[in-house]
């Protein structure tokens, strides 16, 4: 399985890619400002499965994910590449990560990004959740379940206008493929990644907005010092792009040039 995405190519080919993979509900364009921030490095801006032109690829856990993912690099010939997640995309980036076949990752950014439920207890809350969301967006107007989803606790930063364009921008989605999708990588599914990625062999960054209290402690549980997005709460690339860009290019910048 290929899955579609945008390439962009950089000013040298001696750098690293830099692939980017949105969250739950986004897409490619999810990125679309930031490869000019970025002239240096090739970039490639993945559809995760169900979502954008990867709509019609199912999956059915993370290590399917996973393996459309590294078939997709290879088929772009990418073989040396850092991976830039939020929030599902993070956790899919986490994921990849932790396996033994990862050779070309050079490192690894995640926003905003869970490393997985340790207790049983956790595991089946959030299955009953994911299972009910699912529901929904199998059988109820897809607007009425957007509007539902961005009044989450943890979208409680954004103000009604960014509300409402989110939920504009996310219902060219199919519904049912996003539910298909929401199964396979529940958090409930997910392997508990803390002690791999505290093992890591590649820089591993975690960036996170100031006022996402969740993945703050999330974020401090595993990399001691997150990077702090002034400003934004759970969506910081979309809240604070300037800001996100200029952490995110000092970093690369510090390992590339």
């Amino acid at each position: 399985m290929i899955l579609h995405a945008v390439p962009h190519l950089g000013r040298r080919s001696d750098l690293p890619w830099i692939v980017w993979l949105h969250g739950f509900l986004g897409g490619h364009q999810e990125w679309q400002a930031f490869p000019p921030h970025f002239p240096d490095w090739s970039q490639l801006r993945v559809d995760l499965p169900g979502h954008g032109g990867s709509v019609g690829i199912r999956v059915h856990d993370f290590a399917d994910v996973d393996s459309a993912l590294r078939a997709t690099l290879e088929h772009y010939g990418i073989r040396n590449y850092w991976l830039v997640g939020y929030s599902l995309g993070g956790r899919i980036a986490m994921y990849h990560a932790c396996q033994p076949e990862g050779k070309g990752l050079r490192g690894l950014v995640v926003e905003g990004s869970h490393p997985g439920l340790v207790r049983k207890a956790e595991r089946e809350l959030r299955a009953l959740s994911d299972a009910r969301w699912g529901q929904r967006l199998t059988h109820e107007h897809f607007q009425t379940v957007l509007r539902d989803w961005y009044q989450q606790p943890v979208f409680h930063s954004l103000s009604h206008e960014q509300r409402a364009a989110l939920v504009a921008l996310r219902e060219q989605n199919n519904p049912k493929a996003l539910a298909q999708m929401l199964e396979a990588t529940s958090l409930a599914r997910q392997p508990d990644l803390r002690r791999p990625l505290c093992q890591l062999a590649v820089p591993f960054h975690y960036l996170c907005g100031e006022r996402d209290e969740k993945f703050r402690a999330v974020a401090a549980e595993l990399s001691g010092s997150p990077e702090l997005i002034p400003n934004a709460g759970h969506n910081a690339h979309r809240e604070a792009p300037a800001a996100f860009s200029s952490a995110l290019l000092t970093l690369f910048r510090h390992y590339d040039l």
